[in-house]
């Protein structure tokens, strides 16, 4: 070839169409060539590609694909106004939104936009080069756009996904209808079995109930406990996993719910026993209205008379097989020696004149008493409590000769 004809081969054409047709047409044919050149440009930048299973890999390879084909396809018509469309990801299942990071798309992409423009000498005929670079860099912007809607999407699908599973499963617990397939559900939500769990109840705020399930998660995050919950109605419920402490639970998570009582459910050992937790806190949470001046938070177990009183038959349950019996099989003087100690209001003195002993005799009888039932006689509201179980007591007693 001669000078000329070498000089007339390098001339930009004259027509900025043909220019633009010129290059398209490279685009096209180098479609494959340049996808390939994106992988394995991956395959020795990023270790996590490389890690990934076959299968994960070559749905990247058509989403490379898939992204140079419809930069080509935009590149063609640069007078219409185009966003990318999300489509360029359709070609992936969207499993692969879980197995690849936004980082990690992020770096696919990046990979994938400097290939092309590493051979955009090649792919512009001259004088094109700065018009396909341009070009390049709208893409890349609105590629951006489009890898950051694919991955919102997907949160948000996953996030609405995730509340109902979470609400199927407290509205099992609550309602005493949890199995494994709430064990199933619960794990899929990131609940890893803590060995104590309780369940708290209280009334609901007004307003949107997802901020008040956040603000419940980021308390739960700060004092290092695994949360399930979920307003059911006026109620919010939080079953809290990792502390054997239900007041202490209670105290750290007591932020977000509305003005009323908060009760804490007994520890039980996983999510299953919970229903016994959220049975408790329910009953307590009725029973509050007999104790008005009941701390917040405060235990289901130290409502067990008031939930006696309201008809709560596991109430009533404890409080004669935990207090009365052991009292019982304790012997005699602690029974009547408790029940003269109540009824001579809380007097020593006068305890130890109807029962014929040494005030230093009921002194101990009264310790023996706390020592069995965990109940300090002396204590107004413990006083309250046995007085509640004795009378439960004596009425199973009754109910058994009868």
């Amino acid at each position: 070839m001669s000078d000329a004809d070498e000089t007339a081969a390098e001339q930009p054409p004259s027509d900025p169409h043909q220019a633009h047709a010129a290059t398209v047409r490279r685009l096209e044919q180098s479609a494959g060539k340049l996808a390939a050149a994106a992988i394995a440009r991956m395959d020795e930048q990023l270790p996590w590609y490389r890690a990934m299973p076959p299968e994960n890999r070559s749905w990247i390879g058509l989403v490379a694909q898939a992204g140079i084909a419809a930069f080509t396809e935009w590149f063609r018509h640069p007078e219409t106004k185009q966003a990318i469309s999300t489509d360029v990801f359709g070609t992936a299942p969207r499993e692969l939104t879980r197995a690849i990071t936004l980082r990690q798309t992020v770096e696919m992409v990046r990979t994938t936009i400097e290939v092309v423009e590493s051979a955009v000498d090649e792919l512009a005929p001259p004088g094109g080069e700065a018009a396909l670079r341009n070009a390049l860099l709208v893409y890349a912007r609105e590629i951006a756009f489009a890898t950051a809607q694919v991955y919102a999407q997907a949160a948000e699908a996953r996030g609405a996904w995730d509340a109902r599973l979470e609400s199927l499963v407290v509205n099992a617990v609550v309602s005493g209808e949890a199995d494994e397939s709430d064990l199933s559900r619960a794990a899929a939500l990131g609940w890893r079995t803590p060995e104590h769990v309780t369940v708290l109840l209280g009334n609901a705020p007004n307003g949107d109930s997802e901020l008040t399930v956040e603000a419940i998660r980021r308390a739960a995050r700060y004092a290092k406990l695994q949360v399930l919950t979920g307003v059911l109605g006026k109620r919010l419920v939080v079953i809290a996993g990792g502390s054997d402490d239900p007041l202490q639970a209670a105290k750290s998570l007591i932020g977000p719910f509305a003005s009323g009582p908060v009760v804490a459910g007994p520890v039980v050992p996983d999510l299953l026993a919970a229903t016994r937790s959220a049975q408790a806190a329910a009953a307590g949470l009725r029973a509050c209205a007999a104790w008005p001046d009941a701390p917040r938070p405060v235990l289901a177990d130290d409502l067990l008379p008031e939930r006696a009183m309201a008809g709560d038959p596991a109430a009533r349950t404890l409080l004669v097989e935990e207090i009365y019996r052991p009292l019982q099989e304790a012997g005699s003087a602690l029974l009547e020696t408790l029940s003269v100690f109540l009824e001579q209001a809380s007097s020593l003195e006068g305890a130890a004149r109807m029962l014929f002993v040494h005030p230093n005799t009921v002194r101990y009888r009264l310790r023996r008493v706390t020592d069995v039932t965990g109940w300090p006689p002396s204590d107004v509201r413990s006083a309250f409590t046995l007085r509640i179980a004795l009378m439960l007591g004596r009425l199973a007693d009754e109910e058994r000769r009868s």
